[in-house]
């Protein structure tokens, strides 16, 4: 076996290891010179739906494919200070956690349905941990807005758990919503903005595929 051999696989292993937070400052410079581009939606008939379930980076590609889903921004939520930066947030020290704020229309996709597609794309049985990306900034929680959101999310959790879908019980968190913080402009869009970058090829393009496959009937029309 080759040196180049070995060390391509090497490579490749590595980009599997990095995590959402470890990306060096060189690629946070670059991307902040990424602008996103603007959406230009009407509010008033949309809900809101807040959730957290790892790196933003990954879980925001998968909802803006999803149809009835108009608009979604990468921020964060929970924590005890206003205005929180990626680096404080990063510390794990400010409470909040990495969370998308979903504006969806309820005609066309309902808050059970992007329960569903929450739960079903990431790992709700590890505490505080995505993967290799691990603090309570990466906790799995769902921030309702309301009572019925609160009611659904305790009902669809229970019946996850009682089912056995899971080998470990769910330890997601759910919680009253309060404040949404909207990230850097360099989170937003990321996947779309950055797909050629190591951790969007290795890591988020294998689960935006795998969630195209097993949601095929909530896709977008292309």
């Amino acid at each position: 076996m080759s040196n180049n051999f070995l060390l391509s696989v090497l490579l490749i292993l590595s980009f599997f290891s990095v995590g959402c937070a470890q990306k060096d400052d060189k690629t946070q410079t670059s991307n902040k010179k990424n602008k996103v581009k603007a959406n230009n939606v009407n509010m008033s008939n949309l809900d809101t739906a807040t959730f957290g379930n790892g790196c933003f980076w990954c879980t925001e590609a998968i909802f803006q494919n999803v149809e009835g889903v108009e608009k979604v921004e990468s921020g964060y939520s929970g924590g005890q200070i206003d205005n929180p930066t990626y680096k404080q947030v990063c510390t794990g020290e400010t409470g909040h956690a990495e969370v998308l704020q979903i504006y969806f229309d309820p005609k066309k996709i309902t808050f059970d349905e992007l329960l569903e597609i929450f739960w079903k794309t990431h790992d709700p049985t590890t505490l505080n941990r995505q993967g290799n990306d691990v603090g309570t900034q990466y906790r799995s929680v769902v921030f309702y807005h309301n009572e019925e959101q609160k009611k659904l999310a305790e009902k669809y959790k229970a019946e996850l758990n009682a089912s056995g879908a899971y080998s470990k019980p769910i330890v997601t968190e759910i919680s009253p919503f309060s404040k949404f913080y909207i990230a850097e402009n360099y989170h937003q869009d990321y996947y779309n903005q950055n797909g050629e970058q190591p951790y969007c090829y290795f890591v988020i393009k294998p689960k935006v595929e795998k969630f195209e496959k097993v949601f095929k009937n909530k896709l977008k029309k292309k």
